[in-house]
């Protein structure tokens, strides 16, 4: 490994036809994939990442409970193993500790540039390269740019009526106060995705009063949870082997086909018996007939992202917990006023209320061919070309863009996937073939009226509220099976892009 700027040049780029160079946007888990791609080719690059540190989402949120809903060992690079996990399912800060420690390893610190938030972003025809503006007013140029900047990063804040006037404390979930003393406290949540599922039972035996607000209830699967011992790590440690038949599991993925496969059907008998695990354990777990229906959901499971919890239940059924479903008024300054009269009275507020999914890059200014914003192109919805790519903006490319696959599967495999077809894509400008890459407008076209059309069909369609839906209500997700992405993403039709032929000058 080495250390490399953009601007810089090695010995192996020397020897390339071309010289490219790249500006990775956001040092998230896409972002620090990239740079260690890059770094393996030797390429002139640089991680621009405005926070002060690494980790992106995994970075930002750090409240009590926090945990990644795919198995530890499956949310891992495929190149880099981690024997240290506490336990199946990771913990946040573990996760965190994870993705340093693979910047670490790879060497890739150097390259990255905190601090550094890109405000604008411009194609330049003649020059056939894009223009960065830091929020300093710095600029510089790549031919190639790596949007990584994730999803989950811009909080979604409720507008509640007098929420300014509450005399707690009230906060964001992704903006956690470490200086809020809970415990004894009354506390109130609002929110019931994951967030708010898991600050329920990590708090439920720490606080005097705990409130969580639900505007809807969450279909719970039940998944298994157990740590690993001292012993079992330093058998992984020793037999890197051991790591790779948890990761490779047969099982494992055999439910992650068929977990898709419900998800893009939902008559099939996949999707039956998800809603069978999930009545199940509704109403074999929760004793008091009033909570198990006030915590019955009025849609089909998996319509919003299934809740995995193997505890939720339980602790919700604790003497200090309240579920509220009814509907919030305002926020008075002692508490939460419910729209029956009902008084909470409060001394924290946690808005476990998610994050606007749709932003992705934004609110970096992105203009491609002819001054055209990315703005307008995503008026009626954010979209991208197998989720990767867009016409009119050349040479850039996004990884866990709009429309990937979602649900229970691990970011991280997608993101592999998608650099391979990237990776695939830019070989002619590496080769001095082509100066620029972007989707055929009519291939795209053709794409996304197949995939919004597939969209309304999956679950995710079948009538419900959840952040997987955009401003026209189409899920905005891959509608088909993990198979069919896999095997998207293994080759690009390359008749499906336009190539710009090199000048004489490139």
């Amino acid at each position: 490994m080495r250390e490399s700027r953009i601007g810089e040049r090695s010995e192996v780029s020397q020897s390339a036809s071309r010289r490219l160079r790249y500006a990775v946007i956001g040092a998230g888990m896409a972002g620090i994939l990239a740079a260690i791609k890059l770094d393996e080719r030797g390429e002139d690059f640089a991680v621009f990442e405005k926070a002060d540190r690494l980790g992106g989402t995994w970075r930002d949120n750090r409240y009590p409970g926090l945990t990644c809903d795919v198995p530890a060992h499956a949310y891992t690079y495929s190149f880099a193993p981690w024997p240290e996990w506490s336990a199946y399912y990771a913990a946040g800060e573990e996760v965190r500790t994870y993705f340093e420690w693979v910047a670490e390893r790879y060497r890739i610190g150097a390259s990255i540039h905190y601090g550094r938030e890109v405000v604008d972003c411009a194609w330049d025809d003649h020059a056939a390269e894009w223009t960065l503006t830091f929020q300093d007013g710095v600029t510089m140029q790549a031919e190639v740019v790596i949007a990584a900047s994730g999803v989950l990063h811009h909080p979604n804040l409720p507008d509640i009526p007098g929420l300014s006037s509450f005399a707690g404390e009230a906060f964001h979930s992704a903006q956690w106060n470490d200086c809020v003393e809970l415990d004894g406290k009354r506390v109130g949540v609002i929110g019931n995705g994951s967030t708010g599922v898991q600050l329920i039972t990590a708090l439920h035996d720490r606080v005097e009063r705990l409130v969580h607000f639900q505007r809807s209830p969450q279909w719970i699967m039940p998944v298994p949870q157990f740590v690993y011992t001292d012993d079992q790590r330093e058998a992984f440690r020793t037999n890197p082997a051991l790591i790779d038949a948890i990761r490779n599991d047969p099982q494992y993925w055999s439910n992650i086909y068929r977990f898709a496969d419900g998800l893009t059907d939902p008559e099939s008998p996949q999707m039956g018996e998800i809603e069978a695990y999930c009545r199940a354990n509704l109403e074999g777990t929760i004793k008091n007939p009033e909570l198990r229906e006030k915590l019955r959901p009025n849609y089909r499971a998996a319509c919003k992202r299934l809740i995995y919890s193997w505890q939720y239940y339980d602790c919700v059924q604790s003497p200090g917990v309240f579920v509220e479903t009814g509907g919030i008024d305002k926020v008075v300054p002692d508490g939460i006023l419910m729209k029956d009269g009902t008084l909470h009275p409060l001394d924290v507020i946690v808005l476990a209320t998610g994050f606007k999914a749709d932003r992705f890059i934004r609110p970096t200014v992105v203009r491609g061919r002819d001054g055209r914003s990315l703005d307008d192109f995503w008026a009626t919805r954010p979209r991208a070309h197998f989720a990767v790519a867009m016409p009119g903006f050349p040479n850039f490319f996004m990884l866990n863009g709009p429309s990937g696959p979602v649900g229970n599967f691990s970011l991280i495999d997608i993101a592999e996937r998608q650099w391979g077809y990237i990776d695939q894509l830019l070989e002619p400008l590496r080769a001095a073939d082509a100066r620029a890459v972007e989707p055929r407008a009519d291939a795209f076209e053709a794409y996304e009226e197949r995939r919004v059309d597939a969209a309304r069909k999956t679950i995710f369609g079948s009538g419900c509220t959840s952040w997987y839906l955009d401003k026209t209500g189409v899920p905005a997700i891959w509608p088909w099976s993990y198979q069919a992405f896999a095997d998207a993403m293994a080759e690009p039709v390359l008749e499906q892009f336009s190539f710009e032929p090199a000048t004489q000058e490139a």
